[in-house]
């Protein structure tokens, strides 16, 4: 969002906002011009309340409200839903498989690492067990295994429709670490992540026909979701927010059909004509990589800015731009891997608390086009995860993603950080040279 002007912070005065177009809102967790009170630690911090405005949105519904998003951990989030249940409104829920026991009936032995971390956080936050909040009112709630399958790769949606009207999405799962911060970690303020609230019918349409090829019948009807693959692809859709063309596209696709969603990253990519501005969680396809290459190659100006967590592994396409590689575990050497001739000076990752991720979806073009939502620039988002890929053709919009960034970028560290060149040298005793995979 918009930063603070010296004569506004001389005189006192609220921070002028840029402009927004007409029937989009839009929130940032880490917002620098904006604070709200963490109901995990209790202290006022940075940013805007993203669970706040989930709240918003289910509170002001009127008829139907349809969520279909990962994980879904926040206790306020589940009662909200399941009172207006109990108003009479239509509520349905889409989870992914992982996330769609209540977690306190799970034991720990029986958990993955990871989800025995987010078990023990969980509890630990002393908070309500969302999943079971929405099964005792009776929220109808079905997992991306509705088709009889073990499920697809990720049932990776991040979206919310309001009375077929409002579409609220973005990069933000509901749960206390994607909004809020990790419970006893009180220097984390979330993973960097956003929210849109979008007013129309006619994208809001787009959504709902998402939503029921998933639902299907729901619980216990006909074996007739269908998740993944089973959706059976479909090309992009044009529609707009106000007068602001978007354009939607639903995940995922096999990978030779021309409406895969690589093939449309790689389209845009390649009619940046100046400026090609990035903030992404996971950056791990190769043809993206030699897409801004090519960029390069015709002066256009790239910054990009990836997650710390994810930069430095060895499918990571961040190497790419800086010119190197890295062995993987067996010390094999990624498949077709370009490490660049020129390496790119302006690529990097942002300072953040331990515990939290840049977890964006994002790029901005020329200033003027966005793209976002829950799609991470990797195979298995194309062809594997039901996922939200999202592009929106706005000045005024750009503006404000552009700002984040910018904010990200304020004390980034770029090129081959010590992080990585520890790792390198570790892989070199390990694994010399590498060798390389056909």
């Amino acid at each position: 969002m918009a930063s603070c002007s010296a004569e506004a912070q001389l005189l006192g005065q609220p921070t002028p906002q840029r402009p927004l177009p007409e029937g989009i809102e839009l929130v940032f967790n880490h917002n620098e011009t904006s604070r709200y009170r963490s109901p995990i630690s209790g202290q006022w911090r940075q940013g805007d309340d993203l669970e706040a405005f989930v709240l918003a949105s289910i509170r002001g519904a009127k008829r139907e409200i349809l969520v279909a998003v990962q994980e879904l951990s926040l206790p306020k989030v589940a009662e909200a839903l399941a009172a207006r249940h109990r108003d009479g409104l239509t509520v349905k829920v889409v989870l992914e498989n992982t996330y769609s026991t209540p977690w306190s009936q799970q034991h720990p032995a029986d958990l993955t690492p990871h989800q025995r971390s987010r078990h023990e956080q969980l509890k630990a936050l002393g908070w309500g067990d969302a999943v079971a909040i929405l099964q005792r009112a009776g929220v109808p709630l079905i997992d991306d295994t509705a088709d009889g399958s073990a499920g697809s790769g990720l049932m990776h949606h991040k979206f919310m429709v309001v009375d077929r009207a409002v579409v609220v999405t973005g990069s933000a799962n509901f749960t206390p670490s994607c909004i809020h911060g990790d419970p006893g970690a009180d220097r984390t303020r979330g993973n960097v992540n956003h929210l849109m609230r979008l007013h129309s019918r006619e994208l809001a349409h787009t959504f709902v026909s998402e939503f029921e090829r998933m639902w299907g019948d729901g619980p216990g009807g006909l074996p007739n979701s269908r998740f993944g693959l089973g959706k059976g692809g479909g090309a992009a859709q044009q529609v707009h927010v106000g007068q602001t063309p978007v354009t939607v596209l639903f995940a995922p696709h096999r990978r030779r059909d021309p409406h895969q969603g690589l093939l449309l990253l790689e389209e845009l990519l390649a009619g940046t004509h100046k400026q090609l501005d990035m903030a992404l969680f996971v950056f791990s396809e190769q043809s993206l990589a030699n897409a801004m290459a090519k960029l390069q190659e015709r002066g256009v100006t790239i910054r990009l800015l990836a997650d710390p967590g994810f930069a430095n592994r060895s499918f990571s396409e961040v190497l790419d731009l800086l010119g190197t590689q890295l062995p993987d575990h067996r010390c094999g050497l990624e498949a077709a891997n370009r490490p660049w001739q020129r390496p790119l000076e302006t690529v990097g990752t942002p300072r953040l608390a331990s515990g939290d991720k840049l977890h964006h979806k994002l790029a901005v073009i020329d200033n003027r086009t966005v793209i976002t939502g829950s799609f991470n620039w990797s195979p298995s988002a194309a062809h594997r995860n039901d996922e939200t890929l999202l592009v929106f053709d706005s000045p005024l919009l750009a503006a404000h993603f552009s700002a984040e960034i910018n904010r990200l970028w304020k004390g980034a560290e770029l090129g081959i950080t010590e992080r990585l060149a520890r790792k390198q040298e570790r892989q070199r005793n390990r694994c010399g040279s590498g060798v390389q995979r056909t």
